[in-house]
């Protein structure tokens, strides 16, 4: 215990918040240089408690809203999230990703099962603010008040699915079952058996508007429907048409259906279909030029076509750069568990998205630091940054993160790996993680209550603690790292040792750019816990910056390469030795769990 203990004082030399010093014009600053915050506005903070039930009337199957509930409505809202801009700044964020705040359907779901919209995925209306949230005001004040800080918005949105509206005459008796191409082509209805319909429609490989005008009758899988009070649930109101959707059944995520089934459900866009992304652009290029956000997170972006994003991603950017956005971020969730850079980095070549969620890099976080593999993983992760398209520069703009409101946050990640592992040490290993990811290549992702500590009981809605005081039984019985406190109460210590790691390593990484944008090469890495040390290098005046990081739950002292002309060394955070050994050789002693981040000076004489 007391090794421990003693690593978390070294862990946090040097890490003393800062607050944040954003450029003058924050559209100046590239994706690279960002530290984004991820937040679910309905976990965040509750300043209105007006809207709460969504201006609906009745029991919490029609507003959604049970703060008692993980999964319904609890309350927090868009002038929450405003109201604690400055607690952001002072973590040293510089752009926050919002999760969807577009108007969802309030409840789904089979009876018994029910669950609410909250998290914003099942979406009615693209064109406004849930009302849950807030108003159309509230988030143009919300974007309006982050630019004054220096702070960018980036949007969370959907163009694989909607809400849950379609039901499918045949359904029930088939249990939603995916109906594939083959046995169901767009030639016959219900079947191969069935009768000729869509004459001429050259299926879903040509989106031409001539080929799609063919398109006349959805019903070759299933039969769609719209149940009575439901014809114009969605806005706009082309979405109401099942023409504009696949209607072929529930996805397995494997093969065709990953891409063409129902995402759980979800009534999932005919994407391939003109109409569908001239619809869809038009959407998004609309809360571009309204409200002048900085970004946006795709969601499902391995469930739409290629041809899609062909079409999306340079629509986006000119709307963007018409608005005086040249560094307008476009990044794609494509959820991969393995350390697997090449599956993610194919949809940057073939799909032509400008940048994935580096789920290999947080994939290799948790081999690392959790299942305690060797640090030769993280060379070898990094080495996969030539399959981007763009290569190395362009993975220096990947968001990196260590866990997510989906797969569970890191310390839970890491709990589960090490089972019985002490508090002191699940600390250790998490902050030892945020230092990683604040000063590795790529635009580090913080996921909302991580830098206070929250250890969740698993992922999806066990990963969704409110900030402010919750009334979940199962988020308020968690015990939490670094702190005494519980999710029963309001969760924004600036003073929480995750809060000041983060904040500091921030500030250094603002005052360095080498640690934002700067060139990245792997110096040292062992077959097992242990050493893991590489070398930045800032963008203009070439500075090295040493960086290194111990795995291992034990102490280590040992000789790592650096460049040549390195001499003396200034500690930025952690104790940095004053001077290199001889050429090209430091001495790195380093605490368990502990990290050094030096700055290279003049060359030492010979």
């Amino acid at each position: 215990m007391k090794r421990i203990t003693a690593t978390l004082c070294a862990a946090l030399l040097g890490a003393v918040p800062v607050a944040a010093q954003p450029a003058p014009d924050y559209r100046s600053r590239a994706a690279s240089d960002e530290v984004i915050y991820f937040v679910l506005p309905d976990r965040f903070e509750n300043a209105d408690p007006r809207n709460d039930m969504g201006g609906l009337n009745g029991d919490r199957l029609v507003t959604g809203f049970d703060p008692a509930d993980k999964g319904f409505y609890h309350g927090g809202d868009l002038k929450g999230l405003k109201a604690r801009l400055p607690y952001l700044q002072k973590l040293g964020i510089t752009a926050i990703w919002v999760a969807p705040i577009f108007r969802n359907k309030p409840v789904q779901g089979p009876v018994g099962h029910e669950s609410a919209g909250y998290h914003g995925y099942w979406v009615t209306d693209f064109t406004r603010p849930d009302p849950h949230l807030g108003t159309e005001a509230d988030f143009a004040g919300l974007v309006t008040a982050a630019h004054a800080l220096g702070m960018k918005v980036y949007m969370d949105i959907i163009t694989n699915h909607t809400a849950d509206v379609i039901r499918y005459r045949e359904g029930d008796a088939a249990k939603y079952a995916y109906r594939s191409r083959a046995d169901y082509p767009y030639s016959r209805k219900g079947g191969l058996g069935g009768a000729s319909i869509n004459p001429g429609f050259a299926g879903d490989q040509d989106s031409s508007e001539a080929n799609f005008a063919k398109l006349t009758d959805p019903s070759s899988a299933y039969t769609p429907y719209v149940p009575q009070g439901e014809r114009n649930a969605k806005t706009p109101a082309w979405l109401n048409d099942p023409i504009f959707y696949h209607n072929r059944g529930d996805s397995t995520f494997t093969g065709e259906d990953a891409r063409f089934g129902d995402f759980s459900g979800l009534d999932d866009l005919f994407t391939e279909h003109p109409r569908v992304r001239d619809g869809m652009i038009e959407i998004y290029k609309h809360w571009v030029d309204r409200y002048k956000i900085d970004g946006y997170r795709i969601d499902t972006a391995r469930h739409v076509d290629p041809g899609f994003w062909q079409a999306f991603v340079p629509a986006i950017r000119q709307a963007a750069k018409a608005q005086g956005m040249p560094n307008f971020a476009l990044f794609a969730e494509v959820y991969r568990s393995s350390p697997d850079s090449g599956y993610i980095a194919q949809y940057t070549r073939r799909d032509a998205l400008p940048a994935v969620l580096d789920f290999s890099f947080q994939a290799t976080m948790r081999e690392v630091l959790g299942k305690g593999k060797g640090t030769v993983l993280l060379a070898e992760l990094f080495d996969g940054d030539v399959l981007y398209e763009g290569g190395e520069a362009a993975a220096r703009s990947l968001p990196t993160f260590l866990g997510n409101h989906d797969m569970g946050r890191f310390s839970t990640l890491v709990k589960e790996d090490r089972p019985g592992i002490a508090n002191a040490e699940l600390l250790a290993r998490v902050t030892l993680g945020h230092a990683m990811l604040l000063t590795l290549r790529g635009a580090p992702v913080i996921y909302s209550g991580d830098e206070q500590g929250f250890v969740g009981d698993g992922g999806d809605q066990a990963s969704r603690e409110d900030m402010f005081p919750s009334k979940v039984a199962s988020y308020n019985d968690n015990a939490l790292i670094g702190t005494s406190a519980t999710t029963a109460a309001s969760n924004f210590d600036e003073n929480h040792p995750l809060f000041r790691t983060i904040a500091g390593l921030s500030a250094i990484r603002r005052a360095h750019p080498a640690l934002a944008s700067g060139h990245q090469i792997v110096r040292d890495y062992a077959q097992t816990p242990g050493l893991f040390a590489i070398s930045r290098f800032d963008p203009v005046s070439g500075t090295e910056y040493f960086i290194a990081f111990n795995t291992a739950d034990h102490p280590i002292d040992q000789n790592s390469t650096i460049g040549t002309a390195a001499g003396r060394l200034e500690s930025l955070s952690g104790q940095c030795p004053a001077a290199v050994s001889a050429p090209g050789s430091v001495r790195v002693t380093l605490p368990a769990f502990g990290w050094m981040v030096c700055r290279a000076k003049e060359s030492l004489k010979p």
